[in-house]
């Protein structure tokens, strides 16, 4: 067998002719699609020029877009902070050497895991408005930013359980066998290669809470898919409104993405790898025998 393995064969003419074929069919299917739509679109007006050159009018930005942005980046920046503390702290509990508290932990994170975010924010939008937690204003932001905490802190959790699980365990005991206790173990050798190797997955979660912000619409929080909606109400043009609001969303999730591949390039540099990180702390791995190497 080559040393360069492959998931299946080589497709042969046949397989080449026919793969050929339905690409070809997929992209006429694709253009029909697009091409009904934007005469839906056409027909029904949402495709004039003015409804188009209003979204880019200084009264649609300052009291539309902007606001709801600023309202969309507040929500995501408190629930991404919020998340990844709660993701944190519970996921190290699910690895901890006390059964308890790993029992605890766990059916926390498998509990908010398992509700939708939806319900979460009805559930709590309503819990703050009629025992007076917050203050009317402040109630959906609330709501939002819970209900997106609980969530997705509990997927960065079992994010950071999985990153520690896929390590080699001789690193561990590596790290137990030069004097370090588990704690430190933990905090010295694994939590550090882990959350370098679950950064591409945690970037995804940090994306699906900046769009899950727009559920917010429904606890009557104020964010830009509140804002589409009103621009389109105002002026009538509810499609290039809501594609336009689309596209800022797409250009912010964009821009998160690469930031995070730069922090990721940046901590590669400065030794943060899973193999650098072990040779700051004095171990690089076990061979074979589980001898610490270093």
């Amino acid at each position: 067998m080559s040393a360069e393995s492959v998931l299946f064969d080589a497709p042969g003419p046949r397989a080449r002719r026919r793969h050929a074929i339905l690409t070809v069919f997929g992209v006429v299917l694709a253009v029909a699609t697009i091409g009904a739509v934007l005469w839906k679109f056409k027909a029904q007006g949402q495709l004039e020029p003015e409804m188009w050159t209003v979204l880019f009018s200084a009264d649609v930005w300052t009291q539309y877009i902007v606001p709801g942005l600023i309202k969309t980046l507040e929500a995501a920046a408190i629930s991404i902070v919020l998340a990844l503390a709660f993701g944190l702290i519970f996921g190290m509990g699910r690895l901890s050497q006390h059964r308890a508290l790993r029992w605890v932990c766990g059916v926390i994170v498998e509990f908010f895991r398992s509700v939708p975010v939806l319900l979460m924010m009805y559930f709590t939008y309503s819990y703050f408005s009629s025992n007076g937690v917050f203050t009317s204003e402040i109630n959906p932001l609330a709501a939002v930013v819970t209900a997106l905490t609980l969530y997705n802190g509990s997927v960065i959790a079992e994010l950071v359980r999985s990153g520690v699980f896929s390590l080699p365990k001789g690193q561990a005991e590596a790290g137990v066998s030069i004097g370090l206790t588990p704690p430190q173990v933990m905090r010295s050798i694994q939590l550090p290669q882990a959350l370098t190797a679950m950064l591409p997955a945690l970037v995804g979660q940090l994306v699906v809470i900046l769009k899950d912000t727009a559920l917010g619409t429904a606890v009557l929080y104020p964010e830009l898919l509140q804002a589409a909606r009103d621009i389109g109400t105002g002026y009538s043009n509810t499609i290039p409104a809501y594609i336009f609001v689309a596209i800022i969303f797409i250009l912010i999730n964009y821009s998160l993405t690469v930031v995070a591949g730069r922090v990721e390039r940046r901590l590669s540099r400065r030794g943060r790898g899973p193999r650098k990180a072990a040779q700051a702390t004095g171990v690089v791995g076990a061979d074979a025998a589980g001898t610490p190497t270093r």
